[in-house]
């Protein structure tokens, strides 16, 4: 059996709370700014949600939800622009502190690296979006704590497709059973199983309805020793919150 080397943490809806209260409010700067009537409201984002990625979120809200909007220059620079602009809005928010890291997560990443395992992170959002979230919320020196940062454009398809996830594991030179991935949403967990790596997953408002099959335990959050978590599905813990311990029981199990 394997043993357990590394954790890989998808960024958004997993670490903090950052499609409802960051990103969309980003891409409403973005629209006003440029003109448009557009709004994605709390209901229409969680459905935009079911594709991965700022600019091809756009394109999905074009192609479905707005299939009337007449665009005079070219849709593919407006697209790349409006999704620019978006990511300044969004940095902005993040130096603002205006977005904490879900419960339990310091906690556990302290206690990860205490233990000696290496960390990764595996998202679709872009390399600044990371880097303003990180650098907020757990210092810029906590940058150097991560030994592979795979975000972005950075492979060529991006969740449910499991790209990222092969980049990681050749980044971090391990292999799939050496590591555990948290995710959040159903295509999260597509991706990461598809790279074959046992995932937990911390749900979301915008996910708590999603089909995760596939991951070997479903929690709410990580927890706090003063905010227990609860276990939804799948393989349990043996306390009031995910610990080192723990993890290394899941991947065991697994």
């Amino acid at each position: 059996m394997a043993q357990l080397k590394a954790i890989i943490f998808d960024v958004d809806g997993t670490l903090a709370e950052t499609e409802r209260d960051g990103h969309r409010i980003a891409f409403n700067q973005a629209f006003d700014d440029a003109g448009l009537d557009w709004h994605w409201d709390d209901e229409l984002y969680g459905k935009l949600l079911a594709v991965t990625g700022g600019k091809e979120r756009i394109r999905y809200f074009l192609s479905d939800f707005n299939r009337d909007f007449v665009c005079d220059t070219n849709i593919d620079d407006l697209i790349k622009q409006l999704h620019a602009e978006k990511t300044k809005y969004y940095v902005a928010l993040l130096q603002e502190n205006t977005i904490a890291l879900r419960p339990g997560v310091v906690r556990l990443i302290n206690e990860l690296r205490s233990a000696g395992f290496r960390l990764a992170i595996a998202t679709t959002t872009t390399p600044a979006n990371v880097t303003a979230l990180i650098s907020s919320t757990l210092g810029e020196h906590a940058l150097e704590w991560f030994d592979c940062i795979a975000a972005g454009d950075i492979v060529p398809a991006k969740k449910p497709a499991s790209d990222i996830f092969d980049y990681c594991l050749q980044q971090l030179n391990l292999s799939a059973d050496e590591c555990i991935v948290f995710e959040d949403s159903a295509n999260g967990v597509i991706s990461s199983c598809g790279a074959q790596i046992p995932t937990i997953v911390t749900l979301n408002n915008y996910t708590k309805d999603d089909d995760f099959t596939g991951a070997i335990s479903v929690l709410d959050h990580l927890g706090e020793a003063d905010l227990p978590c609860s276990v939804i599905k799948g393989l349990t813990i043996k306390g009031d919150y995910l610990d080192v311990d723990d993890l290394i029981e899941l991947h065991a199990q697994a």
